[in-house]
């Protein structure tokens, strides 16, 4: 068999050695799943809730382990990784304890002209769901698709990035173990592009894929032909509004921690800053200062990581040479910033819009910081891109920052912080246009697992029943007759 051998990015050497899945055995694993949604649908709201806290406490106790196998596959330093398995918990805790008041069958108004019935909607699970996996936060990204998955009654197989396979494969492992009446509840294949289109094509009920674009259309391309559902998250091109009422020392430091944390290689991380120009030089000092203190590393004193993807550096520097040549300033750094595998901060200024630097995801830790003349050239600006997932707003007065937020289109933002969606699992993930589509998180993510059902029970003989052709014509037309009668006026 073939194998896949992932590779620090730190040194080059081997960490592990994976199998490289075909299309018989990943359709054989959706076989075997699809046993397991089954018996895993018919444990109820209360078993699956129990069975998911188990697994829970079982991560919890096993983060130094899940901590290292991340950090030596993507190299992120110790504590980046504590805090990623960190959060993973916290979703699969709401998804676990949430599942049942979300989707549990629920009596909803029938109306006067199905008063005689009772309605009810519930929502059933899919079956099995497909997650396929990326590489940049490989158990927090896939925990926010396949926990809620599970909490939602299916099974799971997932394919995650080829640069972090042993992540997937220790996850599975841990519920196996932690669930060990339900297995091949949680399934992982391993492999390259191959295996995930292998997997888009084997029968699943729903794919949840994280990527880039470009590989979002092969696969919805793939799902088209069977019409299996999508769900899609593609990074961003995140904007930060400043005005000038803002705490700009509190707006810089969230400003360098949204752009550089995990090297910049986070999908809702800071790549646009948009300041009134009355502080905008005083914005770029504060933040060029906090950035150049940064140093990433492999050790525990590491501000962060190295890229992880060795082809990305080759994206970081063709933004950071497009955009100097077309005029920008270098505030700190530039292309001499690159020595892989690390890339020491950059801060740019006066980026002309329709740079790559500016209309493209550069997932590395570059932040540019423009001026604007007021927030609605700063809403315009941040708007006049294909992605929308992330944003945030640095401002005095917070009715005022929630307001300029609703003008937004990104899925999600926060007023005087930078990502503090992430951290609560009540609220939805997900973007639009280049970001992809779908919610994971929250209750839409826990309904995104799901196919909403209809029920009605009939309570009653209804005076006039139009649904019988027993009914006589004139008591029918009388009926319908009220009825517009009723409409018509109210």
């Amino acid at each position: 068999m073939t194998v896949l051998i992932s590779r620090s990015p730190l040194t080059g050497e081997p960490v592990g050695e994976h199998p490289v899945h075909g299309p018989e055995e990943v359709r054989a694993a959706v076989g075997r799943a699809r046993e397991a949604a089954r018996a895993w649908a018919a444990c109820g709201w209360a078993g699956r809730r129990a069975r998911l806290l188990a697994w829970k406490r079982s991560l919890a106790r096993r983060l130094p382990e899940l901590a290292e196998s991340i950090s030596a596959e993507t190299g992120k330093p110790p504590h980046d990784a504590r805090a990623e398995v960190l959060l993973a918990l916290v979703h699969l805790d709401w998804a676990a304890r949430n599942a049942r008041r979300v989707l549990g069958r629920r009596r909803v108004p029938s109306g006067p002209l199905a008063v005689h019935q009772r309605a009810l909607l519930a929502h059933r699970p899919l079956g099995v769901i497909g997650v396929i996996g990326p590489w940049n936060y490989p158990l927090y990204t896939p925990m926010g698709s396949l926990g809620y998955a599970l909490a939602a009654g299916n099974a799971v197989v997932f394919k995650p990035s080829e640069l972090t396979p042993g992540v997937g494969v220790l996850l599975a492992e841990t519920l196996a173990e932690a669930v060990p009446d339900r297995p091949h509840l949680l399934q992982t294949v391993t492999g390259r592009g191959a295996t995930g289109e292998a997997l888009a094509r084997a029968g699943v009920d729903k794919v949840a894929f994280t990527g880039s674009p470009a590989t979002a259309r092969k696969v919805a391309a793939v799902c088209a032909e069977r019409l299996t559902p999508l769900l899609v998250e593609c990074g961003g091109k995140d904007a930060v509004l400043v005005d000038s009422s803002a705490d700009l020392d509190a707006a810089a430091d969230a400003i360098v921690w949204g752009a550089m944390a995990n090297a910049g290689q986070t999908c809702a991380g800071v790549e646009r800053v948009y300041a009134v120009a009355p502080i905008h030089a005083a914005l770029c000092e504060r933040i060029v200062h906090r950035a150049r203190a940064l140093r990433p590393g492999s050790g525990p004193d590491a501000a962060y990581g190295p890229i992880t993807l060795p082809a990305q550096l080759t994206t970081v520097e063709r933004h950071l040479k497009d955009a100097l040549a077309a005029g920008a300033r270098a505030l700190l750094g530039g292309p001499e910033s690159l020595r892989p595998p690390y890339a020491d901060p950059v801060v740019l200024a006066d980026v002309p819009e329709d740079s790559p630097a500016m209309r493209e995801e550069t997932f590395g830790p570059v932040v540019a910081v423009n001026a604007v003349r007021d927030l609605d050239e700063a809403v315009a600006r941040a708007n006049a891109s294909d992605y929308a997932l992330g944003a945030a707003v640095f401002i005095g007065d917070r009715r005022t920052g929630l307001a300029l937020a609703q003008r937004l289109d990104s899925g999600a933002v926060s007023v005087n912080s930078v990502l503090g969606f992430a951290a609560v699992p009540a609220l939805p993930f997900g973007g639009s246009g280049a970001s992809g589509h779908g919610r994971i998180h929250g209750a839409e993510g826990l309904r995104a697992f799901t196919a909403p059902q209809a029920l009605t029970v009939r309570r009653f003989r209804p005076p006039v029943d139009l649904t019988s052709f027993t009914t006589p014509g004139r008591r029918a037309t009388r009926a319908i007759e009220a009825g517009r009668w009723l409409h018509s006026r109210r």
